[in-house]
């Protein structure tokens, strides 16, 4: 007897989100006129599996033409860690390890040297709050990875080079909050180079 066909992968709220976002955005291009729109979102919110959500923008959503890497590994369930904090000294968060569902990160006089390109996350969307005040946060992710980022800034600034937010519909989602007083934060993409690349780098930009 053949063997049952496994059941359709079923769609999360996050997954909803990401695909609502995916159509606002292809309406905004032209892709879609109004009406169009309306009736996708409804169907979105409407959907029991991912299947169902890929449909509704397969027609409307530019392949990213660059190879896809692995994706960010996630392993759902508690723990990981949800604060890191810095007052009037510095700390660095890098290697493998686990980012908790709301990681909270506080800089008082103080910075973080943040890097996501090695950690695993507790769930498909984690959020990351950073408060600075009189400091200031230096975060890195890895290519491919879905990144949300907001800001509020007072007598400071902050700063987001991540090219595409959104490079991998149904992939996992970090949300950036930045909070940012008499300070600053940065969120960069890909890996800190090192010393020699840097060296490089700029070598070859001579050339």
């Amino acid at each position: 007897m053949a063997d049952d066909p496994l059941p359709a992968l079923r769609a999360s709220d996050a997954d909803r989100e990401r695909t609502a976002e995916l159509l606002r955005r292809a309406a905004g291009e032209g892709r879609l006129d109004v009406d169009e729109l309306e009736e996708r979102l409804s169907a979105v919110y409407a959907t029991r599996t991912q299947r169902e959500l890929d449909a509704l923008t397969a027609d409307v959503v530019v392949p990213d033409d660059r190879p896809r890497g692995p994706r960010m590994p996630v392993t759902r369930g508690d723990g990981g860690t949800r604060w890191l904090v810095s007052i009037m000294s510095g700390h660095d968060r890098k290697g493998r390890w686990r980012v908790g569902t709301n990681l909270n990160v506080v800089n008082v006089m103080g910075g973080s040297d943040i890097d996501f390109n090695d950690a695993e996350l507790a769930d498909d969307v984690v959020t990351v709050t950073v408060f600075s005040l009189m400091g200031g946060a230096s975060i890195r992710v890895p290519e491919g990875l879905n990144v949300e980022v907001s800001d509020f800034a007072l007598m400071g600034g902050n700063d987001a080079s991540i090219g595409n937010p959104l490079p991998d519909p149904g992939g996992p989602t970090l949300r950036i909050k930045l909070i940012s007083i008499m300070g600053g934060s940065d969120v960069k993409r890909g890996r800190k180079l090192s010393r020699n690349e840097k060296r490089e780098l700029r070598r070859g930009r001579l050339h």
